[in-house]
C-alpha cells in the first residue's frame, strides 16, 4: 500500500507532482486545526455580518451587492455552477490530481475558510483515484477548472473511476460519501486562488526534470555517433561560465562518455564541432538554470495563501481581507520562461537530428536506412522533429501578456498563469516526442557505424535499454509506432548515470 504523504507544512512541487502520480495525502493535526480556525472566523463574520467579499457580497462587478445570510449558502451553489464554464478535451487525471492537491494544499494554510468535509471529500477524490471531469479551456487565471472539481462536491458533473465516466452522484457513492451543500464562502474558496496555475506547473516541473535528464543522455549518444571532441566538455572550461546549470550538464556529459573507444579514436580530427554538439552544456545548462528559478516560484507559491479574501483576526474579531492574492503573475511568468527553455532544448535536438540524418555531415548512410533507396530510414521522422519545433516556437509566446478585460471593467488586468501552464505542457509533449525521435535515431546509428569501435560503457547501457524493448528499424513497421514507444519509454527512469 503506497505511504500517505503528510501534509503539515506546506507542499513542494515535488510532493505535488508525486500526488498528482498516485500518492495518496493525508493533513497533519495542525493542517487540520488552521482549517477549523478558519472555519470558526467565516461563521463569525457571517452571525456579526462583517462585510466580505464572496461571503455577503457578490462577486466580481457584483462585490458591492450585499447578500442577505439567508441566501449566502445560495450562493456558493451558485458561484459553483455559474463558474464550471470549461470547453473542449478534458485533463487528463494526473493535470486533475496535481490541481486537487494544491488546492487542498492552499486550504491548509488556515486563511481560506472552508469546512473539513470539503477538504476531506478533495482527500477522497485522490484516495479512490476519481478525477472529476475538467474541460482544459476556458480560464484566464483561475475559476473554471477548480470549479468543474468542485462540482463533483456536489453530486454534480462527471468523474473518471476506474477506466470508466460516471456521475458525480455515483463518483460521491463510490467514495461513501454525501453531496456537500456548501456553507457561506466555500463556493469562493473553491473557485479562485491559484491551485489550478500551481497544480499544472508542479506537474510540468516533475516531467521538465525527467526531460532534461533524457536530453542530457540522448545528446551525448548523438555526440559520440559523430565522433566529437569530447573536450570540449572540459570541466576548466565549462568552469569558466559561472552557471550551476552548465557545471552539472558538464558533469553528466562527461561521465555520459567516460570510456569511449568511438571518441578517443576521434580525438583532435576536427578544431571545432557544430554548435548542436558542443554548446550542449551552454543550452541544457542554462534550461536547467530556468528549472530552477521556476521551481523555486511554485514552491514560493505552495508556500503562499492565493485566496482572494483571506480571513483572519480571532472569532471575536474576525476580518476579511480583500485583495489579488489570487492573481498568479510569478506563475504565469515562470511557466513562459521555462516552456522556451524546454522549446529551445527540444529545438536543439532536431539539429542534431539532422546531422545524423544528413550523410553529408554524419557519414553514415543517409538517413540511417539500411538499404538506401529502396528504404526511406529516419528520412520523414526529422520532418516530424521539424513540425513539432515549429509549433514549440508558436506556442512559446508568452501568454502572460495576453491581457483581456472581463467582468464589467472590474478584472481588467489577467495574468493568463493557468494557459501559460497548459502551453508549457504541450511544449513538454512536443519536446518528448522530439528528444524520442532523436533517442532512436542515434540507437540506429550505432547500428550503422562503419568501425566496429566500442561505445562509452553508459551509452551502451542505454543503447542496450533501448534494443531490448525497440528493435532496430529497418521500415517493416511504421516508425510512428516506435516513436511513440520511445517517448514513453523517456518518462521512465533511464538506466543510472553515475
Amino acid at each position: 500500500m503506497p505511504q500517505r504523504i503528510l501534509l503539515d507544512r506546506p507542499l513542494t512541487w515535488r510532493q505535488v507532482g508525486v500526488v498528482a502520480e498516485g500518492e495518496p495525502l493525508a493533513l497533519s493535526d495542525a493542517a487540520q486545526a488552521r482549517i477549523h480556525a478558519a472555519r470558526a472566523l467565516v461563521e463569525s463574520i457571517v452571525r456579526k455580518g462583517v462585510r466580505a467579499y464572496g461571503v455577503n457580497t457578490g462577486v466580481g462587478a457584483l462585490c458591492d451587492v450585499v447578500i442577505a445570510q439567508p441566501q449566502q449558502e445560495q450562493l456558493s451553489r451558485n458561484i459553483v455552477m455559474s463558474h464550471a464554464v470549461g470547453v473542449g478535451l478534458p485533463l487528463e487525471p494526473v493535470a486533475v490530481r496535481a490541481i486537487i492537491a494544491a488546492a487542498i494544499n492552499n486550504f491548509s494554510h488556515g486563511f481560506s475558510g472552508v469546512r473539513q468535509a470539503v477538504t476531506g471529500a478533495l482527500l477522497a477524490m485522490l484516495e479512490f483515484d476519481c478525477a472529476p471531469e475538467v474541460p482544459t479551456l476556458g480560464s484566464v487565471g483561475y475559476l473554471s477548472h477548480m470549479a468543474h472539481i468542485a462540482l463533483l462536491l456536489i453530486g454534480q458533473g462527471r468523474a473518471l473511476s476506474r477506466g470508466r465516466w460516471i456521475s458525480g452522484a455515483e463518483a460521491l457513492e463510490s467514495m461513501r460519501l454525501a453531496p456537500l451543500v456548501l456553507r457561506a464562502k466555500e463556493g469562493l474558496s473553491l473557485v479562485n486562488g491559484t491551485p489550478c496555475a500551481t497544480g499544472l506547473s508542479a506537474l510540468a516541473l516533475t516531467r521538465t526534470e525527467r526531460l532534461l535528464d533524457a536530453a542530457d543522455v540522448v545528446a551525448a549518444m548523438t555526440f559520440e555517433n559523430l565522433h566529437g571532441q569530447l573536450a570540449v566538455f572540459d570541466a576548466e572550461a565549462l568552469g569558466l561560465r559561472v552557471s550551476d546549470g552548465v557545471r552539472r550538464v558538464g558533469e553528466r556529459l562527461r561521465a555520459a562518455l567516460y570510456g569511449s573507444a568511438i571518441l578517443d579514436k576521434s580525438a583532435g580530427r576536427r578544431t571545432q564541432d557544430p554548435l548542436s554538439l558542443r554548446a550542449v552544456p551552454q543550452v541544457h545548462g542554462a534550461a536547467r538554470d530556468v528549472f530552477t528559478r521556476a521551481a523555486q516560484v511554485v514552491d514560493d507559491e505552495l508556500a503562499s495563501v492565493s485566496d482572494n479574501p483571506v480571513v483572519v483576526g480571532t472569532v471575536d474579531a474576525p476580518r476579511a481581507l480583500s485583495g489579488a492574492n489570487a492573481v498568479g503573475a510569478a506563475l504565469g511568468l515562470s511557466a513562459d520562461s521555462l516552456g522556451v527553455a524546454v522549446a529551445e532544448v527540444a529545438a536543439m535536438s532536431e539539429r542534431r537530428v539532422d546531422r545524423l540524418v544528413n550523410p553529408l555531415v554524419s557519414h553514415l548512410p543517409a538517413f540511417l536506412s539500411v538499404d538506401e533507396g529502396a528504404r526511406s530510414g529516419f528520412m520523414i521522422a526529422q520532418y516530424t522533429a521539424v513540425s513539432l519545433v515549429a509549433e514549440n516556437r508558436r506556442l512559446a509566446a508568452p501568454a502572460s501578456l495576453d491581457g483581456g478585460v472581463t467582468s464589467g471593467l472590474q478584472e481588467d488586468h489577467l495574468s493568463h498563469a493557468t494557459p501559460a501552464a497548459l502551453k508549457l505542457l504541450k511544449i513538454i509533449d512536443n519536446a518528448e516526442a522530439i528528444l524520442a525521435i532523436e533517442l532512436l535515431a542515434a540507437a540506429q546509428a550505432y547500428d550503422l557505424q562503419r568501425e566496429p569501435l566500442a561505445r562509452a560503457p553508459y551509452t551502451d547501457a542505454v543503447y542496450r535499454w533501448l534494443r531490448a524493448r525497440i528493435a532496430r528499424y529497418d521500415d517493416d513497421r511504421p516508425l510512428g509506432t516506435d516513436i511513440q514507444s520511445a517517448r514513453e519509454l523517456l518518462r521512465e527512469p533511464l538506466p543510472d548515470l553515475a
